[in-house]
């Protein structure tokens, strides 16, 4: 694994300002410091503000974990972000997510999904990253089954599972000791997901 290309702050070195968002995170929802956010901390009116959108989006959205787990999966398979991928693909294990379906997004294969929510989630995806648009038939079934305020929560949570990709992506931050990696590919690989996913099971 490559090394970092930045240091990190680290709580006994950090700025007053540095060591209360610090604070703020590990007490949260997340109850440690993983990511994105090593980085962020070099400004700690970024970390702080990252951080409060991050617990928005990841946890208080209108969607259900499987969902908001499933898009973080396929903005981390398109980007090759290997933390978040790694991160999240266990976070959709607990929630509920079909390991077969993770198994064939990891190897960008269309995957079978066991609702037809997944299935629009997936398309919703993997059309905005491919060019930053939605077809109107797609963006018709995101918006009809969870509403303006579903349809907008979604766009954010890609846009901001970019960016948690990029930081990871350019400084090159790697997974913590304990954690072994899932992609194992080039990291510059860089290929959109293909289209097909279908619903395998009745509704």
């Amino acid at each position: 694994m490559s090394s970092p290309r930045i240091p990190f702050p680290t709580p006994e070195a950090m700025t007053p300002e540095q060591r209360k968002v610090y604070d703020r995170i590990v007490s949260g929802r997340r109850g440690t410091l993983v990511g994105p956010l090593r980085a962020a901390l070099h400004n700690a009116d970024l970390a702080d503000r990252w951080q409060a959108l991050g617990e928005v989006l990841r946890y208080d959205t209108c969607l259900p974990g499987l969902l908001s787990e499933l898009a973080i999966l396929i903005v981390a398979r398109h980007w090759t972000s290997e933390l978040e991928w790694t991160i999240h693909a266990a976070e959709a294990r607990r929630a509920g997510l079909d390991e077969a379906a993770i198994e064939a997004i990891r190897r960008r294969k269309p995957p079978g999904f066991k609702s037809r929510a997944e299935v629009e989630i997936y398309d919703y995806c993997r059309e905005l990253l491919i060019d930053g648009h939605v077809s109107d038939t797609v963006y018709a079934s995101v918006l009809g089954r969870w509403g303006i305020l579903g349809v907008v929560e979604l766009t954010a949570l890609a846009g901001y599972y970019s960016m948690v990709a990029f930081t990871l992506n350019a400084h090159r931050i790697p997974l913590p000791d304990r954690i072994a990696a899932e992609l194992c590919d080039d990291r510059q690989q860089i290929a959109p997901l293909p289209p097909g996913a279908i619903c395998i099971a009745s509704e």
